[in-house]
């Protein structure tokens, strides 16, 4: 049985999460189906275009992504702190951005008084409006439901376009976030999509290097903000420039017809202290090998401690390719 949603998420453990959705049909999401040669090409467009939307309204930011032909790669931050230090004002209208609301958050927006009785239903409102900002269930839901009406409308169909809800990883500390980010932005070269991590269409690592050619970060990814200090920013606690450098190399390593080897003073493995043959299994099986939160065994214990779990799946596994 499949774990509630709740008893997966832990805010206080960590705010990195890894989503994976899977197309439920034999008709792709996205690429060329070859049964019919019809193309789909086009849907990469809806979910980069709505993801990227969604990480302005939502407080949840993006951090990797890869747009596959029959499922999607996300690495959310959940950035719970931002939607309570959000104005009332600031958060229906956000809510508006995707939603209606009701009469009485359209008369708030609107400057008009409200009286004491609909003060306290607008109170509730924004209550409730705050809390679904920043939970991943209403980001992914807005996202694949979005998806899923175009696709309907396009293939003149009706019934379900997901396999099911998406699924969800838990990332615990720094190893498992930078794994699991590598493992997502390649995802197009271990399909032998794309050949180089610059070519690799509709994934974040391609908006990053685009940008980073102009000696910018884009506004609408989590930024790289360099090794944790102790005044640390909000953003990925990596260098820029040695991330786009070890996926370059972890992309020669995984393609056969490719020369690679990954350094054992790479900045971000010593860092982390992960051995580069355990980088290279963790970031071409990623999703085989862990099913379920992920870290080194003190954040897993923790983890599971804070939501009652009994048993600390994965430990086997984190244990032998995070140290």
């Amino acid at each position: 049985m499949a774990t509630a949603r709740k008893k997966q998420i832990s805010l206080t453990d960590t705010k990195y999460y890894h989503c994976i959705s899977r197309c439920v049909r034999r008709a792709f999401l996205c690429g060329e189906d070859k049964f019919t040669g019809k193309s789909y090409e086009h849907r990469r467009d809806w979910v980069e275009e709505k993801l990227l939307m969604l990480a302005s309204v939502f407080c949840i930011d993006v951090c990797a992504y890869a747009v596959m032909s029959n499922h999607t790669h996300i690495v959310l931050y959940v950035d719970d702190n931002k939607a309570k230090r959000l104005s009332d004002e600031a958060i229906v209208i956000r809510w508006h951005k995707l939603f209606k609301g009701n009469w009485i958050s359209q008369k708030f927006t609107e400057g008009e008084p409200l009286n004491e009785s609909e003060q306290l239903i607008l109170d509730e409102l924004v209550d409730k409006y705050r809390k679904r900002l920043a939970d991943i269930s209403w980001f992914m839901r807005v996202l694949n439901e979005d998806i899923a009406r175009r696709a309907n409308r396009e293939d003149n169909c009706t019934g379900r376009f997901w396999e099911g809800r998406f699924k969800s990883q838990a990332l615990l500390d720094e190893a498992a976030l930078a794994a699991c980010l590598a493992y997502v932005d390649l995802n197009p070269i271990r399909a032998n999509i794309a050949t180089t991590p610059e070519t690799s269409d509709y994934t974040s690592i391609k908006k990053r290097i685009d940008h980073a050619k102009l000696g910018k970060q884009p506004k609408n990814l989590l930024r790289f903000v360099g090794s944790p200090r102790k005044h640390m920013p909000k953003g990925l606690p990596f260098e820029l420039k040695s991330y786009i450098e070890l996926v370059e190399l972890t992309g020669r390593c995984i393609r056969d017809d490719k020369r690679g080897y990954i350094f054992e003073s790479q900045p971000i493995l010593t860092r982390l202290n992960i051995e580069p043959e355990n980088w290279i299994k963790l970031t071409t099986q990623f999703s085989r090998v862990f099913h379920g939160a992920v870290g080194r065994e003190r954040t897993v214990t923790a983890y599971c401690e804070t939501l009652q779990k009994r048993r600390r799946t994965n430990l086997t596994n984190c244990e032998r390719l995070l140290t």
